[in-house]
């Protein structure tokens, strides 16, 4: 299974964002939306300000129809179940270049964002900084 990706067409002055989402990623995602039993949502991940270092992760379920300026990556899980993830452009710019992954290890089970923005990060792994 191919990873899914969108870009967005670049100008003379920008570089095309691209966030991508593992196989792995979609298929937890996937997991995800027939468990809850809402195969027309979306998983909206994006950026918060806060934590030690200056900013966030965050990823939550979202109901209903994407935002009108939300960027939209769509692939198929292995099971033909519709994975759809958002991103709002103000996240995108920090996020641009990012894997969305998706690790199981024995003292781990999430998803993990491979983030080449990021400077640093604090000590107990919950923020970084850009």
């Amino acid at each position: 299974m191919a990873m899914s990706h969108v870009s967005e067409p670049a100008s003379a002055h920008t570089k095309a964002a691209i966030f991508t989402v593992s196989p792995a990623a979609v298929e937890a995602i996937g997991r995800q939306m027939k468990k809850r039993g809402t195969p027309d949502a979306s998983l909206r991940v994006g950026l918060r300000g806060g934590g030690c270092s200056g900013f966030s992760y965050v990823i939550e379920f979202h109901d209903g129809p994407p935002q009108a300026r939300d960027r939209v990556f769509e692939s198929v899980a292995s099971d033909g179940t519709a994975v759809r993830v958002l991103v709002d452009p103000k996240s995108l710019i920090y996020l641009n270049g990012t894997l969305l992954d998706w690790e199981q290890t024995l003292m781990r089970q999430g998803f993990k964002f491979v983030n080449p923005n990021e400077k640093s990060g604090c000590g107990c792994g919950s923020s970084f900084s850009v």
